[in-house]
């Protein structure tokens, strides 16, 4: 047995075990969905930062920022900002407003089974992106680590046991992985940043200066010398098609936007007892991903400087982006800190995909099942609890076969973030709109949900991220339609986000509904004071 192998055996067995004491306190649906609401500040901001620092952030922008320098640093800021949305504008009206899921805050005053049947496909759509991106780097990792694994066992296995965590354990166990996680990763980056700087004497000088000439190899085999410092590397206009810049800006917005409408982290905030220590959780949040996305450049330069781009390269002898963080660790740790990070990176995937799925499960079970199906009636005790660990199944099984499918070679930080453009697109005009325009309505909300869903998956669709003419590409992997692309950007959110909106505001402007307006004082009344907030009279 490996030590890498050895050391992730020993993550699952450990959150095996929380897993097995979660399921003897998870009864009901308050204790699967939302941990009985007893999480407290410091709990869930680790459990946010936990959720959000997937394998797209610690495989797939380490990666980026070893092959394309200051553009792949400003793709992580993009994660960074991103949270000042949620602190301001959703995380206390959420937690006040709804029950367990996105959903609920709309349902509050518009009519619920339209806008809890477009908000679960959304949900869906949004979790799948995001999940397959985490199996994708399970599966990248496996190859890297263990050649005698094939990709297809390793996703299989990441699989099962997120659906372990999720049926037995629910949102309790689901928070406790996420947290031990957060804590192994922060702990690894911080090793990793630090024995970088001392290939460099500690010296912020001595680094910079490194990073000002990085000689490799370019797709076409001439060997180039590049400043890693200056823009332009990958989002440069003279790079791909010549819309780099604007793709960066299209980018940025997805991102920022997109964490506000993100399920798998909206639904943390039901996890607190109020919307005080959610406001807290998130303030702890920010300066856990701030420092662990300082600590992706250190991991990401490092790669560049201390390995250089051609010898980025995974078991099967090709060039790797997401090898960057466990190559470089290799390269200074040795094998055993080699192991550890590889280990950590597997609890990574393994807590972020349990809370994408309990996040969808949820979301199927009390917004479609109990709440459009059953007009909001439960059928038998216990009934809604049972649906979302079947859904969980079934999205496990979905997850892992289209990661299958699209193989190993498309970079996970790609992934995430047509996750985020959806997310985007869809979910956070109808959140922002429902909680601050009087006059939103039914029809607005569902016509919003609608136009940024259609809108962000079709012009993905015709994006270079999937249309080309090329087979391969440093960007993608692949690509899945070989002709042209129609639309030029690979992330669509500079057009698709406006669209969302103007969907919304052009449907709440066709047709009046006087019940909904009635209930917006009622909401805001609620949104900003906590009044008759669910599970608040449980403390």
């Amino acid at each position: 047995m490996t030590p890498a192998l050895g050391m992730f055996l020993a993550f699952v067995a450990f959150t095996l075990v929380i897993t097995y004491f979660s399921a003897r306190k998870t009864s009901g649906a308050s204790s699967y969905f939302a941990a009985g609401r007893r999480i407290t500040g410091w709990q869930n901001g680790l459990a946010v930062a936990g959720d959000y620092m997937s394998a797209a952030s610690f495989l797939g922008i380490s990666g980026m920022i070893a092959f394309a320098g200051y553009d792949g640093f400003m793709y992580s800021v993009g994660w960074l900002v991103a949270y000042l949305t949620v602190l301001l504008i959703v995380a206390e009206p959420l937690r006040n407003a709804g029950k367990y899921t996105m959903a609920d805050v709309l349902a509050y005053r518009l009519s619920p089974r339209p806008v809890r049947a477009m908000a679960s496909l959304s949900t869906l759509t949004v979790s799948t992106f995001y999940m397959v991106a985490q199996m994708v780097g399970a599966g990248t990792l496996v190859k890297l680590l263990m050649p005698g694994i094939s990709y297809e066992v390793a996703v299989c296995g990441v699989g099962v046991l997120m659906i372990v965590y999720v049926v037995f354990g629910g949102m309790l166990a689901t928070t406790w992985v996420q947290i031990i996680k957060a804590i192994l990763l922060m702990s690894g980056s911080i090793f990793l940043s630090v024995l970088v700087m001392k290939q460099f004497d500690y010296s912020f000088t001595k680094f910079f200066d490194a990073l000002g000439h990085v000689t490799f190899h370019t797709k076409t085999g001439e060997l180039v010398t590049r400043d890693f410092l200056q823009p332009g590397l990958k989002y440069g206009a003279q790079i791909g098609n010549g819309y780099g810049p604007l793709d960066l800006i299209s980018l940025g917005l997805a991102l920022v936007f997109g964490t506000a409408g993100l399920p798998h982290v909206l639904v943390r905030f039901y996890t607190v007892p109020d919307a005080k220590t959610a406001r807290a959780s998130v303030v702890w949040a920010m300066i856990i991903i701030g420092l662990f996305y300082i600590m992706t450049t250190f991991l990401g330069f490092g790669a560049a400087t201390i390995l250089n781009p051609d010898n980025i390269i995974d078991a099967l002898g090709k060039s790797n982006p997401n090898a960057s963080a466990p190559l470089l660790a290799q390269k200074l740790g040795g094998e055993v800190f080699f192991a550890f990070i590889s280990a950590v990176a597997f609890a990574t995937i393994l807590a972020v995909v349990a809370g994408l799925t309990i996040s969808a499960s949820t979301s199927f079970a009390h917004d479609f099942f109990t709440n459009v199906i059953h007009h909001g009636k439960e059928q038998k005790p216990g009934e809604e609890v049972r649906v979302a660990r079947i859904t969980a199944f079934v999205v496990g099984a979905i997850s892992i076969a289209i990661a299958i499918v699209l193989g190993s070679a498309v970079n996970v930080a790609f992934l995430v973030a047509l996750a985020f453009a959806v997310a985007a697109s869809a979910n956070l005009p109808v959140i922002v709109l429902s909680i601050f325009w009087k006059r939103f309505n039914t029809v607005g909300a569902c016509a919003g949900l609608g136009t940024g869903l259609v809108s962000s998956i079709v012009l993905i669709l015709m994006s270079p991220s999937v249309m080309g003419i090329d087979p391969e590409t440093l960007t993608t992997g692949r690509h899945f339609i070989q002709m042209a692309p129609i639309f030029p950007l690979e992330n669509p959110g500079i057009l698709s986000i406006p669209l969302g909106f103007l969907g919304a505001i052009l449907g709440t402007l066709m047709t009046r509904e006087p019940s909904a307006e009635a209930r917006f004082t009622e909401l805001t009344v609620r949104a900003n004071t906590g009044l008759g907030a669910e599970g608040a009279s449980e403390h």
